[in-house]
């Protein structure tokens, strides 16, 4: 089989991790403008971007916000722009897409199904907490749903997709999502090429074993055959692991502080570049190619960045 180019996407800041958790996760603009870039000058042809209150780190889904740093990575990279329309765990759908429905995208995020999306158990860890807000977000995940319904689903794919021409990574947390993308493929709701993210390691969803980590590949073929493109991510100190393995199984790969605040073993990352770099090193050693921006543009049949909002 020929090898394909790998795709790297690098998620810079998410809605899970706290400013607490670490002093090097960028929640500012111009934090995370600096931060994304540099993630493209590393290798990352795509960026998964969240906003945050420049204040207390909360996820933030004001429009105003991402004006503060979309155009700044815009003008500087010529990666994807991949906008959330997961926002926070306790947004609603219509303050998730804010920021997506101003800016069109080329990329936005989309859950293929709601979740137990659980975080608590770090609101226990030993930490000497900044922010009254950080605690009590995590502990409210033990009583809430993410949700992310059939009706929701085909509403964001009408509003962003139809109407702008963005499309999708279509995150998969349990094998049930799968199969609820080839619902909405059946249906002509959502035509290939498309992104499926298929995820690991988070409480509430599939978990992060290497059984788990071929049962979601070989049941995307059956469903996708060759229409989709196949991209991995973990949690915590299963990210690179699991990269790795992507990689060397003709698949894509996301890193970033969102999903693991660590490089190795008990030691954080300093920035979301270092991350690409790592992942990129793996995959250069097992003879593999990193997909440039206008590959993955190709790839997933992306509009162009001349098309987005900014």
């Amino acid at each position: 089989m020929c090898a394909k180019k790998v795709i790297i996407s690098c998620a810079i800041t998410g809605g899970i991790h706290t400013p607490s958790m670490s002093p090097y996760l960028p929640v500012t603009p111009d934090a995370i403008a600096k931060s994304a870039i540099e993630a493209a000058q590393a290798g990352a042809a795509i960026l998964h971007l969240h906003a945050r209150d420049p204040q207390t780190g909360a996820p933030a889904s004001d429009p105003e916000i991402f004006a503060q740093f979309l155009p700044k990575i815009h003008e500087a990279s010529d990666a994807i722009i991949n906008l959330t329309t997961g926002g926070g765990l306790q947004m609603t759908i219509e303050e998730r897409l804010k920021g997506p429905l101003r800016f069109k995208p080329e990329m936005c995020s989309l859950n293929m199904g709601s979740t137990n999306f659980a975080i608590h158990p770090l609101a226990e860890r030993a930490i000497d907490w900044q922010h009254d807000w950080e605690q009590a977000y995590l502990r409210s995940t033990k009583n809430g749903i993410f949700r992310n319904t059939f009706q929701d689903i085909e509403g964001i794919v009408e509003k962003l997709g139809k109407d702008h021409g963005t499309r999708f990574e279509h995150e998969c947390y349990d094998v049930g999502h799968l199969y609820n993308l080839a619902h909405f493929l059946d249906r002509k709701i959502i035509e290939p090429p498309f992104l499926v993210q298929t995820i690991f390691g988070i409480l509430g969803g599939i978990g992060a074993e290497w059984q788990n980590l071929v049962f979601m590949k070989e049941t995307a073929d059956r469903l996708f055959g060759d229409a989709y493109e196949w991209s991995v991510l973990a949690a915590g100190r299963h990210q690179m692991p699991f990269a790795a393995h992507a990689a060397a199984r003709q698949g894509h790969v996301r890193v970033g502080l969102e999903d693991s605040l660590y490089i190795s073993r008990g030691v954080l990352a300093e920035s979301n570049a270092q991350q690409v770099t790592k992942i990129r090193a793996i995959i250069e050693d097992l003879d593999l190619e990193i997909a440039t921006p206008a590959d993955a543009r190709r790839m997933l049949g992306l509009k162009g960045k001349d098309l987005v909002g900014l």
